[in-house]
């Protein structure tokens, strides 16, 4: 079955002490979709991912996973999530190869799974010849790479990444991206924030936080013409100056 998941968010709010880290926001992540999440830094945009995920809970409002016209309960959603935080933990003394192998135990593949699906990832990201190189003599892009392999080891159908790219090359970073064109092709809807408004431009979907609030939501070529700006990052310095949202 070809099963793909739309996320339906609704009036979610998240408090922290007093300080409001999501205020009623409503928003759909349509399946088979790449959205962009761009924001200020303390906009939320973690936050949101981690309520997504179930590591937070929210305060109130209500976030469903659709399948179809069918609403999928949590315990039956979480098999299906693969989460990419931006400080991602692997462990420095393994190799890539033992990290898949590890990996593969945890989302109990059978051998033929692990096989299939290491060789198209390691073809998929160039890393074949790199299998034996433990992690902490790997390059930031090649780091992030083996961050993203093990996610999708799962075969998830929601991917969620948490500024993947952040601090990586340019060409590294080119290389990411068309990693993610490429699993869009098997209908996995992705989620991922970036501090680089290029990239947010190569999203079908961008979805502007700050202070918690979802403030303009659509495609990037839209929002550029609703908006009468040039660039996404035009956009966001546009609509994130201070009094902005009241001109």
């Amino acid at each position: 079955m070809n099963e793909s998941y739309k996320i339906d968010i609704s009036n979610l709010k998240k408090t922290f002490k007093e300080k409001i880290a999501l205020d009623s926001i409503n928003i759909t992540f349509e399946p088979g979709h790449m959205h962009g999440i761009i924001g200020p830094e303390g906009a939320g945009k973690t936050t949101l991912f981690r309520m997504i995920t179930g590591l937070l809970s929210p305060e109130s409002g209500s976030i469903n996973f659709i399948n179809g016209n069918e609403i999928i309960e949590r315990k039956n959603i979480k098999k299906h999530i693969a989460y990419m935080p931006e400080r991602q933990s692997l462990y420095p003394d393994l190799s890539i190869e033992e990290h898949l192998r590890f990996f593969s135990a945890l989302y109990k593949l059978s051998e033929d799974e692990y096989v299939t699906k290491t060789e198209q990832l390691l073809v998929m990201t160039r890393l074949k010849p790199f299998q034996s190189r433990p992690a902490k003599k790997l390059s930031g892009g090649m780091y992030k790479k083996l961050g993203l392999m093990c996610a999708l080891l799962g075969m998830p159908k929601i991917l969620i990444l948490d500024e993947p790219t952040n601090g990586v090359d340019p060409i590294s970073r080119r290389e990411f991206w068309e990693l993610l064109y490429g699993i869009l092709d098997k209908n996995i809807t992705i989620l991922i924030s970036t501090a680089y408004m290029d990239e947010a431009e190569r999203c079908m979907k961008a979805h502007l936080i700050q202070d918690g609030k979802l403030i303009v939501s659509g495609s990037p070529k839209d929002l550029l013409k609703a908006h009468h700006v040039a660039t996404v990052s035009d956009l966001f310095i546009k609509l994130t100056r201070p009094g902005a949202l009241h001109a």
